[in-house]
């Protein structure tokens, strides 16, 4: 998440997308606009590249949602955390009703999942309070909720508090031993007494039409947009983590009833999405991004760009936010380019309204180091974007739409469509990344872009 050339200089990073320091990092987590700038945790496992469970809330800032600057761990473990794992944040607005009323220490609550390193399938909610306004430091509040003891569950966490009318609402992710994914929820007037309310959605894991989320759901998300209910969540069974899934529908009486089922994450890398609403009021998702490592081994994970939302029908779309599709620090490449490293840089053709598909001639992209050797190659077809990399091969429906946009960030590149979103890393080893000045930049090699 460099802020700066010098920053860059020292390694080999994204440009645009947040990475740690040094250590490991997972979930993006409480994204939010707050007095004139973004604030992003995620989750973040100091002096290792691998996953632990003694997870730590790690802190960021910025103007733009590209260009971040790390700020302290705010959140470790200890006073009965073996572990601070997912959550978010709310603001605490003194003109809604119920609500209570911040002061300028406090003007937030985060919400997080408190587990026990003898057994981390089964967290608690806990509540925590920032120490001063640069939300740098939190002081940890009580457990506010617990999985009832008559529930047969393999999984309990990840809590998100959002406003429900005139009351509160904590949807909690988690599976039965049966292999139902659940999604339970608490409801409070003031946002800190928690009345258990039973249920906000469930779906089986047998079922498979239109199509499988699994016997898990991690980090349940539960909002409006436009005249609808969304639930997007990450679709898991035991230890094995698959992608995002999502679904379209109504929330009446606290039970979210859905209309319609959808796959939203394609590839090997998007996981744990987080929703946020940008200064301008636009709902979007930020994912954890797997697989994209230091190739000296100092770091290891990413968040993805700021994706904005929107629906079309009962299908959820995701573009990325505008910020990353234009201005200063994201260069626009077309066919025949040649761009020096490290700025990170976006590619689009056709558009959202093109649904000729079978009148559309098939479309590539090849993007290649100085040196020639292969970076990555990109197959657009009538119903589908193939991509290909040295080392993996991955797919994207497109819905019927001729609309393709890929930002390609050194490390890690992101695919849009109509159908959903793709992120594939790029090896480390690449010559596209290699630091001398026999290549240093990168070539884009466009064929059949004009239908």
């Amino acid at each position: 998440m460099p802020d700066d050339e010098s920053t860059l200089a020292a390694g080999v990073r994204p440009r645009v997308h947040l990475t740690p320091e040094s250590g490991w990092i997972n979930d993006p987590l409480g994204l939010t606009w707050q007095s004139g700038r973004y604030h992003l945790f995620v989750q973040h496992v100091p002096g290792q590249v691998e996953w632990a469970p003694s997870c730590h809330w790690a802190h960021a800032v910025s103007d733009d949602l590209l260009t971040w600057t790390h700020r302290p761990v705010a959140l470790s473990p200890g006073e009965g955390d073996g572990g601070v794992w997912s959550g978010n944040i709310v603001l605490v607005d003194p003109a809604l009703p119920g609500s209570v009323e911040p002061t300028p220490q406090q003007p937030a609550r985060l919400f997080y999942t408190s587990v026990d390193l003898a057994d981390v399938t089964i967290g608690r909610i806990r509540v925590a309070t920032p120490t001063d306004q640069s939300w740098d430091s939190w002081t940890k509040g009580p457990v506010v909720a617990t999985l009832p003891p008559d529930v047969d569950a393999i999984a309990f966490r990840d809590p998100y508090v959002f406003r429900d009318g005139a009351r509160w609402r904590m949807v909690v992710g988690g599976g039965l031993r049966d292999g139902t994914a659940v999604a339970w929820s608490w409801v409070s007037g003031d946002c800190s007494d928690w009345t258990f309310d039973g249920e906000v959605a469930r779906r089986p894991g047998a079922e498979r039409s239109p199509v499988w989320t699994g016997q898990v759901w991690e980090c349940p998300l539960l909002f409006p947009l436009q005249d609808s209910w969304v639930l997007v969540f990450s679709v898991w069974e035991p230890w094995v983590p698959h992608w995002v899934g999502y679904g379209v529908g109504d929330l009446v009486d606290g039970r979210f009833h859905a209309r319609a089922w959808g796959r939203l994450g394609f590839g090997p890398s998007y996981y744990a999405s987080s929703t946020f609403t940008d200064a301008a009021g636009r709902r979007g998702l930020i994912h954890w991004l797997r697989g994209v490592s230091d190739p000296e081994g100092r770091w290891s994970g990413a968040a993805s760009i700021p994706h904005v939302l929107h629906l079309d029908g009962d299908h959820l779309r995701a573009r990325p936010h505008p910020v990353a599709t234009s201005g200063p620090v994201v260069a626009v490449l077309t066919s025949g380019s040649r761009l020096p490293l490290p700025p990170a840089c976006w590619m689009e053709w056709g558009d959202a309204s093109d649904t000729e598909a079978e009148d559309r001639s098939e479309r590539q992209v090849t993007v290649t180091a100085a040196d020639g050797s292969l970076a990555f190659h990109l197959v657009c077809r009538a119903d589908e974007v193939v991509i290909t990399t040295p080392e993996t091969s991955a797919a994207l429906p497109t819905a019927g739409s001729g609309w393709v946009g890929l930002l390609i960030d050194r490390l890690v590149i992101e695919v849009f469509s109509q159908g959903g979103v793709l992120a594939v890393p790029i090896p480390s080893h690449s010559a596209l990344f290699a630091q001398t000045e026999e290549s240093d930049e990168i070539a884009i090699r466009a064929v059949g872009v004009q239908r």
